[in-house]
């Protein structure tokens, strides 16, 4: 873990490429580094600045400059701006619980910042008379809301993000707030003329709950918020245009039925609203990117069968499918980032020789991050369940002839997949001698919108059938034990784990079930999501919910069980780790719970390096003991 050095997001204009780069710290247990500069000519990558944390490099428009985030220990993130030939950063924000990623200006002046600022007395800052409460000594919260909290942030409706604009060359200059923080926003925008912000924002700017978005603009100089664009259900990460049209990510629902739906491209103009890409067969990723505006069309990334490939999207298009979008990037492999300056395109990608590195679209490697990490082999799987539904997932395997005992590994979401990228843990399980199975059920992502609708009101039919399938598929190889399988998995994972193991609890010898779902009648009202969660993917009734618990079939349990979690995960709360683990005691079972102080749903992705690693020890002896 130690020895990974990850890219994240890239940046390019002209000449200058950047990348943020990201090594976890284990005896620190920080994550360090910086940014590296990447010669288009493959000259080799260098670093380029030398921060404890630099993250999100953001060129100007004119590439005189560079804005980017910069973390400190003990610290938030702060905005810092430094010349884009070489020069000492100079911080231009900040505020008490840190920046979001800047944004330029067309004027390469200005920066767009979202930041969340907390009450008076809360988080750390002071009252009115100068004292400074501590965490326990904050004054109770009135809470009104539903959506009033989330997991890895915590408490939101006092401290909601709020748009300010600051004059990043002067360094007189102060960030001018431009909202009250009386709702969420997120992701804002410039129009080309540098006059208005756009962003994404609560329909009715949050004035009950609703999981419906809406775009807004407002005038930069300050002013009030206007409608845009009113969505068809969501509308998020938008990109103005010349025309005064705008592009965005949207969905199409009504109600708490947000779930399983595909990110389609969209475009409007006045009152034309149009989706550029097919709702069944395109499913674009915003994490790996906003909407890229070339001469050729427009950029985006697609999550496809377990890839995420960068795909160009016409923007005369009128719901056009997978198949007609040109691939430029990510065959069997996983965009993490990707960035354009006129006919160039540079991309950050993932896949099964590299943990990640640069790549000129259309041409070289341009870094050797993770091609330098040796990595364990890759094997595709297809096949099909009882009912004849074609299933596919992948086998990760060790070293050696064989046979070797067998990890399943279950993904999260439900309504999300196991890939061609990198994954760490995989990686580990296999270094220590497990072929490991990778399926990706029904209720995945990138297989369709069918697809991933297809476990609705229906957890533990379909979705089962295939991930049994796909293991079936990996037992039929001479290489692996059928004899010594266990199953794992976290959030969905963990509901998966915790299912199998009560109604096909004899095809494994031990279970690890992380940070699961085990009751959805208690998720509904302590979970994060819960009060919208339940309903979409179980429905209201308490008996279809219980029906579609594991915790309610506790008591067919067997095997040998550790229940994982973290004291702060607000996605999945720890009451789900401990009814399941109270129950399977009081049945006699070999059941051990495993609970990380401090940590959210994230453990495993973002978590504490020490934590993580303490993790990946914890995991290898529990397998060591049950399948040795």
């Amino acid at each position: 873990m130690q020895s990974l050095t990850l890219p994240g997001s890239v940046a390019l204009r002209g000449e200058l490429a950047l990348v943020n780069v990201t090594t976890p710290d284990v005896a620190a247990n920080t994550y360090r580094g910086g940014l590296w500069r990447v010669p288009l000519d493959g000259g080799g990558a260098r670093q380029w600045t030398w921060g404890e944390r630099d993250s999100a490099p953001r060129i100007s428009p004119d590439g005189r400059w560079v804005a980017f985030l910069r973390g400190e220990r003990g610290k938030p993130s702060q905005v810092h701006v430094m010349p884009a030939d070489g020069g000492e950063p100079r911080k231009v924000t900040d505020f008490p619980l840190g920046a979001a990623t800047p944004v330029w200006a067309p004027d390469s002046r200005r920066l767009a910042v979202v930041a969340r600022i907390p009450e008076a007395g809360r988080y750390g800052t002071e009252l009115a008379d100068g004292e400074k409460p501590t965490p326990d000594a904050e004054a109770p919260r009135l809470i009104r809301r539903l959506d009033y909290r989330l997991d890895d942030i915590g408490f939101t409706t006092d401290r909601h993000p709020r748009l300010h604009v600051v004059d990043a060359l002067d360094p007189r200059a102060r960030p001018v707030e431009l909202t009250d923080g009386t709702f969420w926003l997120g992701e804002p925008a410039w129009t080309p003329d540098g006059e208005w912000l756009v962003f994404s924002a609560e329909r009715d700017l949050g004035a009950v709950e609703t999981l419906h978005r809406d775009l807004y603009r407002l005038p930069a100089a300050g002013g009030e918020p206007e409608l845009l664009v009113r969505s068809e259900g969501s509308a998020d990460t938008p990109v103005p245009l010349a025309d005064g049209g705008v592009l965005f990510f949207g969905t199409r629902f009504t109600g708490v039925h947000s779930v399983a739906r595909n990110l389609g491209l969209w475009h409007a103009h006045g009152d034309r609203l149009r989706r550029l890409t097919d709702e069944e067969t395109v499913d674009c990723e915003r994490a790996s990117g906003e909407p890229v505006v070339t001469g050729a069309g427009v950029l985006v990334a697609v999550r496809n069968r377990g890839a995420v490939e960068l795909r160009r999207v016409p923007l005369d298009a009128e719901g056009a499918p997978l198949d007609r979008l040109d691939l430029l990037a990510g065959e069997r492999a996983e965009v993490k980032s990707f960035a354009a300056d006129g006919d160039r395109v540079v991309a950050v990608v993932s896949g099964p020789d590299t943990t990640g590195d640069v790549v000129l679209v259309g041409g070289d490697r341009l870094t050797d991050f993770g091609s330098a990490v040796p990595l364990h082999q890759v094997v595709e799987l297809t096949g099909s369940a009882s009912d004849g539904y074609p299933v596919h997932g992948w086998l990760v395997l060790p070293e050696g002839e064989g046979p070797h005992p067998v990890l399943l590994a279950v993904h999260g979401g439900p309504f999300m997949y196991h890939g061609w990228g990198f994954f760490d843990e995989a990686q580990v399980y296999a270094g220590a001698g497990y072929a490991v199975v990778l399926p990706n059920p029904r209720g995945s992502a990138g297989y369709g919108q069918a697809h991933g609708q297809a476990v609705i009101g229906a957890f533990g039919t379909v979705d089962v059938d295939d991930v049994l399938s796909v293991l079936d598929v990996a037992l039929s190889r001479p290489d692996l034990d059928a004899d010594r399988v266990g199953v794992m998995g976290g959030s969905y994972g963990g509901f998966m784990t915790s299912w199998l193991a009560a109604h096909h609890g004899g095809r494994f010898r031990a279970a690890w079930s992380e940070r699961a779902v085990n009751a959805w009648d208690s998720f509904a009202g302590s979970s994060d999501i819960g009060w919208f969660f339940t309903d979409a993917y179980c429905g209201p009734g308490l008996e279809a919910q219980r029906a579609m618990s594991p915790l309610t079939y506790a008591e067919k349990i067997t095997t040998p069980f550790m229940v994982v979690h973290s004291e702060h995960d607000w996605r999945c709360p720890l009451e789900q780790a401990q009814r399941m683990f109270v129950a399977l005691r009081r049945n006699g079972v070999e059941a051990e719970m495993l609970v990380f102080p401090g940590e959210g749903h994230e453990l495993t992705r973002s978590g504490k390096p020490r934590h993580r690693a303490q993790r990946f020890d914890a995991v290898l002896a529990w397998w060591a003991r049950h399948l040795s």
